[in-house]
């Protein structure tokens, strides 16, 4: 796949996943949904990380750090959630 076709295909996935996640927000305010919004946000910087960055080329290191960094976030905030209730 070329370089502009595999952006073009990021661009399409992040586009979709971001109306998902509008889409999920306004069906209701349960924790799942929340849930659902968070694992939707790491699918997202997955698709950043390795599509517009281009970190799929770059050391294992790098990439786990990358990706790790919006799970980890993904956890606080899940955690967050489920301590305030």
């Amino acid at each position: 796949m070329s370089a502009s076709r595999l952006l073009l295909v990021c661009w399409a996935a992040l586009a979709t996943l971001s109306v998902s996640t509008v889409l999920l927000a306004q069906s209701g305010g349960t924790w799942v949904l929340s849930v659902a919004i968070l694992l939707v946000a790491v699918g997202k910087a997955w698709l950043i990380t390795d599509g517009f960055m281009e970190m799929r080329h770059a050391p294992r290191l790098w990439r786990r750090l990358m990706v790790g960094w919006a799970v980890v976030l993904a956890v606080v905030v899940g955690l967050t959630l489920v301590l305030v209730r």
